[in-house]
């Protein structure tokens, strides 16, 4: 992919750090490959990618490192 989708801006590759909900979990992925609009900032992540972060999710792969993270109501 070469345009986004979204405002036409250019989109190159590179690495994201992506937040990954399943369920009442929370994941933080870094350094995710992905495809990244140079103008609003749209994340695109290939077939592969999204596999590859389910298996994570799903527990297949231990943790770098864990961190408490806090949730607050908004009103």
């Amino acid at each position: 992919m070469t345009i986004c989708y979204f405002c036409k801006g250019k989109v190159k590759a590179g690495h994201v750090q992506h937040i990954h909900r399943w369920g009442n979990q929370v994941f933080i992925l870094e350094n995710v490959p992905a495809e990244i609009c140079q103008q609003c900032g749209e994340v695109y992540f290939a077939p592969h990618v999204l596999a590859e972060m389910d298996k994570i999710a799903l527990g297949k792969a231990q943790p770098q490192t864990t961190i408490q993270v806090p949730v607050y109501a908004f009103a």
